[in-house]
């Protein structure tokens, strides 16, 4: 195996196509698929499964991208180390977040410190989010989840606090304030298990004893407000992302401090990569 045959692999299988590995990294398709041929003939494997244009990664493709990618990821450190603190002027950054409300101010602070970085960002639950960044699928994320792993390193963005919304003729509605316990046989609509929202509320409810009359789950955050706002029931959302909705009214919960903290998250490993420390640096500035 030489170490072009492993770049070659490597494109193909972050980009998903041959095609697509050749624009990206200025080669030609040729050249990248005899690489990657070269490299299966040697070893007698199958590395990718060809359908049309597109490319998959066969489970041994998948766990040798999962090599080739802390192995570049260091290849990339040991430059950025070279390189000591000259200024960003281009890099693709990876980016998994839980809610593009806090990530994106972070994102728009890089790209004014430096014009020619691209993004990519992809939005989910936490424990998604969480899990992409640990199989190298995102270089940092940013998530409302408490975390103690030492492969981590994480900054505190910021604190925010669970609140409920409802249509503006819920009987909840007109309250706007209420003790927990009021969800005692309330219809609610909640994100999918593994989101952050829906753990911490659930937990306090079980705490407290309290019963919902049922659960409606919704995959996203945009589908709770719009099952909420046809009257489905009453939903949770972190206080920063309700925004202005004249279909719904805030209810703040008044026996419980349902806090969460928000984190900028990278691998301990990957922290002096210079887009990666860029990210985490900028985050720091705008958390102080």
């Amino acid at each position: 195996m030489t170490p072009t045959q492993l770049r070659a692999f490597h494109l193909v299988a972050e980009a998903g196509s041959f095609s697509a590995a050749a624009r990206a990294a200025g080669l030609s398709q040729p050249n990248l698929s005899g690489q990657v041929t070269a490299l299966e003939k040697a070893y007698g494997v199958r590395l990718f499964d060809r359908r049309g244009r597109s490319v998959t990664p066969t489970e041994t493709g998948r766990q040798l991208h999962g090599v080739t990618t802390r192995l570049f990821a260091l290849q990339d450190e040991a430059q950025a180390l070279l390189l000591g603190e000259r200024a960003l002027t281009r890099g693709h950054l990876r980016i998994a977040a839980d809610s593009a409300h806090h990530v994106v101010p972070i994102m728009a602070a890089l790209r004014k410190r430096a014009g020619g970085l691209t993004f990519a960002l992809s939005i989910d639950n936490s424990a998604v989010v969480l899990e992409r960044l640990l199989r190298h699928e995102a270089d940092v994320a940013v998530m409302a989840k408490s975390l103690s792993d030492p492969r981590l390193h994480a900054v505190r963005l910021r604190t925010d606090r669970l609140v409920l919304f409802a249509p503006a003729g819920h009987a909840l509605a007109k309250r706007g304030r209420t003790p927990l316990s009021a969800l005692n046989d309330q219809e609610l609509v909640l994100r999918e298990r593994g989101s952050i929202t829906r753990e911490v509320l659930e937990q306090a409810m079980a705490a407290a004893d309290i019963r919902p009359a049922s659960i409606v789950e919704v995959q996203t955050r945009e589908g709770v407000r719009e099952a909420v706002a046809a009257g489905f029931g009453v939903g949770a959302v972190f206080a920063s992302e309700l925004g202005e909705d004249r279909r719904f009214r805030r209810i703040v919960i008044t026996d419980q401090d349902l806090a969460v903290a928000e984190y900028a998250v990278c691998l301990q490993e990957r922290r002096r990569v210079a887009l990666v420390r860029a990210f985490m640096d900028e985050a720091t500035r705008l958390a102080s």
